[in-house]
């Protein structure tokens, strides 16, 4: 497998943002979204270190550090993920995330007992038309939806994907801004004006920890 990062840090977002997690960043991406922050990792020329999912976990184990996501990239079209998934998935200590962009398929993975970080691409991402909507079949209580907003357009569609699929009673629901696009009030306000009940606001929290560009946070 091709991994372009690895690293211990806080979660920056998702449902344990906070809490330490060790990443395993892979190379590779099918999408190619307007506001990407690691369009280096997804460059056929970026340098990526190669292992095989028992290197993955043993790097793990070594970290001592029980919250594990896979991110990238996209991490359900690499090679071996699913042997991947299996080594991780039989030690009961580890809570493992996946970080999916939403256009792949997730109904494979659903025997896994992993928390899906799945995104729905809005229109400023350029990306939307890509989003497999059959996913929204197989989520459940323990998997997140995403909504990155860079203006009132985007905020206006993740309104529409929520009350449409009935997300908030279905998994959690997170909005978070596109960095340096939209201001976080704003979104608020937008969450004030429709009721948003259940949704929670979420802010990238490495990037007001770090730089916004830095790697391996």
């Amino acid at each position: 497998m091709l991994i372009a990062e690895k690293f211990v840090s806080i979660n920056g977002e998702s449902r344990r943002a906070g809490q330490l997690a060790v990443f395993i960043r892979f190379k590779g991406c099918n999408l190619k979204c307007s506001y990407c922050d690691t369009l280096w990792a997804n460059r056929e020329d970026c340098f990526a270190e190669e292992m095989t999912p028992y290197e993955i976990y043993a790097y793990i184990i070594s970290t001592g550090v029980k919250n594990v996501t896979l991110t990238g990239g996209e991490p359900l079209l690499q090679k071996d993920i699913r042997k991947l998934l299996d080594i991780l998935c039989s030690d009961r200590s580890l809570y493992v995330e996946i970080e999916t962009n939403g256009s792949a398929d997730i109904k494979p993975f659903i025997k896994y007992n992993v928390s899906m970080t799945m995104d729905y691409k809005c229109p400023s991402s350029g990306m939307e038309s890509n989003m497999l909507m059959s996913n929204y079949d197989h989520i459940g209580r323990q998997d997140t939806i995403k909504f990155v907003c860079g203006d009132t357009k985007d905020l206006e569609k993740a309104l529409e994907i929520i009350n449409k699929y009935s997300l908030t009673v279905r998994c959690g629901v997170y909005i978070s801004p596109v960095f340096g696009r939209i201001e976080p009030k704003d979104i608020v306000s937008f969450m004030i004006k429709n009721n948003m009940n259940g949704v929670n606001l979420q802010l990238q929290l490495h990037k007001f920890i770090w730089e916004p560009d830095r790697k391996g946070v």
